[in-house]
């Protein structure tokens, strides 16, 4: 059976946001925030179907209540106008992202 990604309310907590998110804009944005975060970059564009604009990871921890993770943010424009996304990415999502992800494969030690 394939491995289903877990719903986007495990993986990202919205703060604040001027545009109305749909499930499929909040895992567009957590892609985005997931790789900035794995690889430690600044920011990156986001385009598609649904959006453009740009992801920039705040490079902070926040904690809302019980809910903790990195924050970003993103500028966006959708077929609904221009908006402003603060959001973070959630502890528990991270974990489960990290199980999701494949091992790299060892690499020989000899080439023969």
């Amino acid at each position: 059976m394939a491995e289903q990604t877990p719903p986007y309310w495990l993986l990202i907590s919205v703060l604040f946001s001027s545009q109305p998110l749909t499930p499929a804009l909040a895992m567009t944005l957590h892609e985005a925030a997931y790789e900035l975060y794995s690889r430690g970059e600044g920011s990156r564009e986001v385009a598609g179907d649904l959006l453009s604009g740009r992801v920039t990871n705040l490079r902070k921890e926040m904690a809302l209540g019980g809910i903790a993770g990195p924050a970003f943010e993103a500028e966006i424009e959708t077929e609904r106008g221009s908006g402003t996304v603060r959001f973070m990415l959630t502890r528990q999502g991270l974990e489960m992202m990290k199980d999701q992800t494949p091992a790299t494969p060892a690499r020989p030690k000899y080439l023969n």
